[in-house]
């Protein structure tokens, strides 16, 4: 849900159910309403999520936080705007459809079909003594998903997010010490409502799958206390390990389905394209093996399935070219 609120001043409040934890929500969407409205972003207040204004909201999770919010907050900005618009109509004589909110005014073609505008700040002014509400909500439940329980049937999923990701790597066969050397990623983020945001949340997902995949490890001694409690004992990934070329290209295709903006999540799942490393790893490791067999596989052909688990340490990596278990 979403609470748009315009004051005389100018400015404007908008409260919505998310929770920024870092992931650039708060600024999407602040693009998405001015977008809408045809205003600075600086003119807005993103308000501290409380649920005494957006009561009963969904969860910041299941990269969801842009979908939900950001469509409840483009609807209520879209609420605003058309009775701010039927108002100026009246006091006018003007056609709404010739009216348009730009660069912080607001246009129209007045009967002599001369071009008029008025700034919006004059406009919300007027609206204001002319007892006009200047807030709106806006509430919005993902569409076209479903379940019967009976029969086990439905749709889960109102699209999909699609990616595809290139790994380089080079390993020391007498070490399994290995380093990412170059990552080229292609990934669908629908229309992005900001590519900048995109562009980290991708990267990030990626560099903290390949942690997973690769340095992250949970170990228990016999009693079941956690011994890989801290950084000194738990490995994430650090600056060091982000590859020499990391190259990420978007998708140019909108959502198909009427999402916000035409966008799509990017939370969650860049995550998957960090399969691309242990892949690689294992496809290195069968080409060290055949290097070693030549009699048996030529070079870059794989002889029996490479076995590694995840985390892929080195010490994995180097019982695997020897086919022994770590």
């Amino acid at each position: 849900g979403a609470l748009l609120q315009w004051f005389t001043d100018g400015s404007l409040a908008l409260h919505h159910g998310g929770t920024e934890m870092g992931q650039g929500l708060h600024t999407k969407l602040l693009g998405v309403v001015a977008h809408v409205l045809g205003i600075d972003p600086a003119q807005i207040r993103v308000m501290t999520t409380d649920t005494h204004a957006i009561a009963n909201a969904s969860a910041t999770a299941a990269s969801a936080g842009s979908d939900l919010n950001g469509r409840a907050a483009e609807m209520a900005a879209h609420r605003l705007r058309d009775r701010l618009i039927d108002y100026w109509s009246k006091a006018t004589g003007a056609q709404p459809a010739s009216m348009r909110f730009e660069q912080g005014h607001c246009y129209w073609t007045d009967q002599k079909n001369i071009t008029q505008s008025i700034p919006l700040q004059g406009l919300v002014s007027k609206a204001y003594l002319a007892r006009i509400q200047l807030w709106a909500e806006g509430f919005y439940s993902t569409p076209k998903i479903h379940f019967d329980p009976t029969t086990r049937l439905g749709r889960p999923f109102y699209y999909f997010s699609w990616g595809a990701a290139c790994t380089e790597i080079e390993v020391d066969p007498r070490t399994g010490c290995y380093r990412v050397l170059a990552v080229d990623i292609l990934h669908d983020v629908g229309h992005s409502l900001n590519e900048r945001i995109d562009r980290g949340q991708v990267i990030g997902g990626f560099v903290q799958g390949m942690g997973w995949l690769t340095t992250e490890e949970l170990r228990w001694d016999e009693d079941g206390r956690l011994l890989t409690h801290a950084p000194s004992s738990y490995k994430i990934p650090t600056a060091r390990d982000l590859p020499e070329h990391m190259a990420l290209n978007f998708w140019p295709m909108p959502n198909r389905e009427d999402n916000v903006g035409r966008s799509k999540a990017v939370g969650e799942p860049p995550l998957m394209l960090a399969l691309s490393v242990i892949e690689a790893l294992r496809d290195a490791v069968a080409n060290i093996r055949a290097a070693s067999h030549t009699s048996q596989w030529p070079r870059g052909v794989e002889g029996p399935m490479v076995h590694l688990d995840a985390p892929a340490t080195p010490e994995r990596v180097f019982f695997a070219i020897r086919h022994r278990a770590a």
